[in-house]
């Protein structure tokens, strides 16, 4: 008789987290034991279906399945899965083809069906999860099938793909720390204190406009026009997350811009486009791996 050991539990946790179906159902079932639901699922059309069964209607009171069920996905972030659609009925033989059944005539099979919507983890959060996760070393059995070949791979690629996104994101900032603090002072060729006293004896009305490298929004936007103009030729993962660090660079210079500048209130607007550009391509990153 086998025994089920840490590495096996944490195993399927890790399986769940995947976005492993099969997983998910037995840490489902797992915790929902003590009120008398057993569950089964498919994902279908990028909705996980559920079906919740127990005996009593008592045992699938709606708002406190619906809730249970809720923490308990939120606390595993499948990959992949967002939306849940948990139904709910008075256990029956089983039955292969459920979903199909319900689907034809739920109102007469269910006793009720709940549509959720999962809260995600941050990717940084999703990331420093992945990297904090045991390194599990599970022998491939003989006749192992090709799909779970492709699963571990993916799995892999996915943890890449979030350890490329940090490091990413620490080399973009790194570089914008250096230009802000160490490359914008000497761009006259003056220490910073000698500068600073030679911009104060000029005359108002003769001084010149400040060099471009002290121009956090004309640097921005040469930024963000290289990198949609690069964006129009990227094909992979690697290269839209570089994009991404790139328009998450143009944000940050765009929220220097002083309110004093003219140019204050359009910065701002761009602060949020140019946001919404980096973590639409992050996504798109986990996408193409996906």
């Amino acid at each position: 008789m086998s025994t089920t050991t840490l590495t096996d539990i944490n195993d399927v946790f890790g399986q769940a987290q995947d976005g492993s179906v099969a997983a998910l159902i037995q840490i489902l079932n797992e915790r929902l034991a003590d009120n008398g639901i057993r569950t089964r699922a498919v994902f279908v059309d990028n909705v996980l279906q559920l079906l919740c069964e127990a005996s009593t209607d008592e045992q699938l009171d709606k708002s406190t399945v619906v809730e249970k069920i809720r923490t308990i996905l939120e606390s595993i972030a499948p990959r992949r899965i967002r939306r849940v659609k948990i139904n709910s009925r008075l256990v029956q033989e089983q039955q292969l083809l459920w979903f199909e059944e319900i689907s034809r005539d739920p109102e007469s099979k269910l006793l009720w069906a709940e549509m959720i919507t999962l809260k995600q983890p941050h990717w940084v959060q999703r990331t420093l999860r992945d990297l904090r996760r045991p390194k599990l070393r599970v022998d491939m059995p003989e006749g192992a099938s090709k799909s779970d070949l492709r699963h571990r791979h993916r799995s892999f690629l996915n943890n890449a793909i979030g350890v490329l996104s940090v490091a990413l994101l620490l080399i973009g900032i790194g570089i914008w720390a250096y230009k802000r603090f160490l490359l914008a002072p000497s761009a006259t060729g003056l220490p910073a204190v000698e500068q600073e006293v030679s911009t104060e004896q000029q005359p108002a009305v003769g001084q010149l406009p400040l060099p471009e490298s002290y121009d956090a929004f004309a640097r921005a936007v040469r930024i963000a026009e290289q990198a949609a103009k690069d964006g129009s030729t990227a094909a992979t993962s690697s290269d839209w997350l570089a994009l991404a660090a790139r328009w998450q660079q143009a944000s940050d210079l765009m929220a220097e811009v002083q309110p004093s500048d003219e140019r204050y209130q359009i910065a701002q607007d761009r602060v949020n486009a140019y946001k919404f550009n980096s973590e639409s391509l992050l996504e798109k990153a986990r996408q193409i791996v996906d």
